[in-house]
């Protein structure tokens, strides 16, 4: 029997960058993995020695506070309670594999290939972000540099503007008999 799997981008969207790395919550895996939160956590607390630093950690109060407010809910999974028991935990994309490894079932192995390609489509997405943003920066040099050289031309140019409009001072010829000081002739 086949099961209709999600499609990488709606796992891509449970996502998020916590301490600078690519992590997915214990509740969207254990929900992907088709396991209860608490059974999956139970299997990662038995084999914590597979789920070194920077395959997993749980999150602080802080973080925990700060990832709820970015998906805007108060139940992060069904149950009698409306808050978790206890500050969840996140796996990067390692340990989302080492994960689906200790569950052993055809659906965590079915899925790990979607989460797999949920991290390498994030990881993608940021790569061309930051070659966008490298682009950016390049045309922002550029444009930079031609409105300094335009900048400069529009002050030569009001420079201009303003000699011209300038009034033109000429000296008024004296009348009567002038004598010039310096050569005593008259002119």
């Amino acid at each position: 029997m086949t099961r209709k799997l999600i499609p990488s981008d709606l796992i891509a969207e449970r996502i998020f960058i916590v301490r600078g790395q690519k992590v997915i919550l214990d509740s969207d895996l254990a929900a992907l993995y088709e396991v209860p939160t608490k059974r999956f956590n139970e299997a990662v607390r038995r084999n914590s020695a597979k789920f070194p630093a920077d395959f997993s950690f749980q999150l602080s109060d802080q973080e925990w506070r700060a990832l709820r407010s970015q998906f805007a809910t108060l139940k992060p999974e069904p149950g009698r309670g409306q808050h978790r028991k206890y500050l969840p935990y996140v796996f990067t994309e390692h340990g989302a594999i080492m994960a689906a490894s200790l569950l052993n079932s055809t659906r965590a192995i079915e899925v790990s290939v979607f989460v797999v390609r949920a991290f390498v489509q994030q990881r993608e997405l940021l790569a061309s972000s930051r070659d966008l943003a490298r682009q950016l920066k390049a045309l922002e040099q550029r444009l930079e540099k031609k409105i300094s050289s335009h900048d400069q031309a529009i002050a030569g140019i009001i420079d201009t503007l303003r000699e011209l409009m300038a009034p033109t001072v000429t000296p008024k010829r004296r009348i009567g008999f002038v004598i010039d000081d310096e050569t005593g002739k008259k002119s």
